[in-house]
């Protein structure tokens, strides 16, 4: 926990100059249950905090032991944000938290607290049933929502848009029309009638959804006091787009305050910094752990830009914002107006480093493996070209080639040994040169090399499939030196 703490601190929210420290909203986060394996606490809040303080308009408290909260303990705080998903509270603090909202102070309810032991549910054969139990009374009145556990579900996770219903609200006043979130979309929730939907999304069908447009995010009015909920926030992933950070910090700040302060658009990407390296970090198609997101932060020669679509990723003029394209995602199809987008970055000269499963990207696209990664990883048979094996938990032994030892992407870095998936059977082009080998007969021999494209630097990692790679020290300074160099910056 304490290295997560360390990671997210470096977190940064775009926002608007320093608030004086007496002026700062007290905010506690109610946490420390969630119904894991689904939902893991203990990621997510130190996550939130983070967004939170970095605006400079929070004073962040985390409760990870609600039970026991009492009126005097809750008095100092404006507005709490629940995190949680777990057993009830005890009468006390349940009605210490309702006179809390009630007399005037706000709350934040997050994704996973839409359902669970407040409404008198219990878990059955990996399902939530009713019970006889009443559950919380007060709880949906709070959140402006209930839900028949029959009805509990969402479709596939995928990246969807979400569009501000209610432009004129605090919250979505100056906002753009519409934000993407990569999440969990719940569907079939019962609202309240007192409740002011501020955002909806399209369920798709294609994906087990209802073919309705589902309730993203609402407030609703508890005695004098102010309450948003939200179903978005499913993991740190889905909450470190844009859209989700811009409505979650803005929607703290009216619960608390009644007015909002906070600029129009936040992230949690890093400061914008003189003369860094510009990334597009591009994901999507495929899962990887979380902590993928540290490779970027804390390196002050690194501006980066996360995009979970080709649609997003892919735009004109792409050269005029970056300097290098990250790719981290698997998708085997690429759309026209994105192929010509992202050639034209290339063939301006910008730099793309490729990672992982990467390697299975756009493969309907001739020219992109063939004349600019040079690598292609066959999901099926293809001609005389069986199709690619890939294998789990494998102990990869990386050495520099011997010719490429000085070569500036390997400063550094060492030889690796990392326990990491292993590919076998692609293709590769004659014209890669490899800079990284390994011996191991479940892998191709070359695991880090420089693709053939001559009018940009294009590199291919590998590695990256799991937490224990992401961490390492070795792999770490490889992305970093990968970066640097396809940017120009390292020679």
């Amino acid at each position: 926990m304490r290295q997560l703490v360390l990671v997210l601190c470096s977190l940064c929210v775009a926002a608007a100059a320093a608030f004086p420290v007496d002026d700062r909203v007290p905010v506690l986060i109610l946490t420390g249950e969630s119904d894991y394996p689904y939902h893991d606490w203990r990621s997510t809040t130190p996550f939130l905090r983070g967004l939170l303080e970095k605006t400079g308009r929070f004073d962040v408290k985390a409760a990870e032991e609600v039970r026991g909260l009492t009126s005097r303990s809750l008095a100092r705080y404006q507005v709490l944000v629940l995190n949680y998903n777990g057993p009830r509270w005890g009468t006390e603090t349940e009605r210490a938290v309702e006179e809390f909202v009630r007399e005037g102070k706000g709350m934040v309810a997050l994704h996973g607290v839409s359902y669970g032991c407040f409404f008198g549910m219990q878990m059955e054969k990996g399902r939530w049933a009713a019970t006889s139990d009443p559950g919380w009374v007060a709880y949906p009145q709070m959140i402006g929502s209930t839900w028949k556990p029959d009805n509990i579900g969402h479709a596939a996770r995928h990246v969807f848009t979400a569009r501000w219903v209610h432009r004129d609200h605090p919250v979505s006043l100056g906002l753009e029309e519409s934000f993407l979130a990569d999440d969990e979309l719940y569907h079939r929730m019962d609202l309240l009638p007192n409740v002011d939907v501020l955002a909806r999304a399209y369920s798709d069908p294609k994906v087990g959804g209802t073919g309705r447009e589902e309730p993203v995010l609402w407030t609703v009015p508890f005695g004098r006091g102010r309450v948003v909920h939200t179903t978005l926030g499913h993991d740190t992933a889905s909450m470190y787009q844009q859209g989700f950070v811009t409505a979650f910090v803005r929607s703290v700040e009216w619960a608390a305050t009644g007015t909002v302060t906070l600029p129009s658009k936040l992230t949690a990407a890093p400061e914008v910094r003189e003369n860094a390296v510009r990334v597009l970090v591009v994901t999507g198609g495929h899962g990887y752990p979380v902590s993928f997101y540290t490779l970027f932060e804390g390196d002050e020669n690194i501006q980066w830009r996360h995009a979970c679509s080709r649609a997003e990723a892919f735009t004109p003029k792409m050269r005029d914002r970056y300097d290098v394209v990250l790719l981290h995602d698997m998708h085997e199809e690429i759309g026209e107006n994105e192929r010509s987008n992202l050639r034209e970055f290339v063939e301006a000269g910008g730099g793309i480093v490729s990672t992982h499963h990467a390697i299975v990207d756009y493969t309907s696209w001739p020219w992109w493996y063939e004349e600019v990664t040079g690598g292609k990883f066959f999901t099926q048979a293809s001609g005389s070209h069986p199709k690619s094996e890939y294998k789990d938990d494998v102990l990869l032994i990386a050495r520099a080639v011997r010719s490429a030892e000085r070569h500036p992407v390997l400063r550094g870095v060492g030889p690796l040994a990392l326990v990491d998936e292993a590919y076998r059977g692609m293709w590769l082009s004659p014209g890669i040169t490899p800079l990284m080998e390994t011996d191991n007969p479940h892998n191709d021999r070359p695991v880090v090399y420089i693709g053939p494209y001559q009018k940009a630097r294009v590199v291919y990692i590998q590695f990256g499939h799991g937490d224990s790679t992401i961490r390492h020290p070795g792999y770490r300074r490889l992305v970093r030196n990968a970066i640097a160099w396809t940017a120009r910056r390292l020679e």
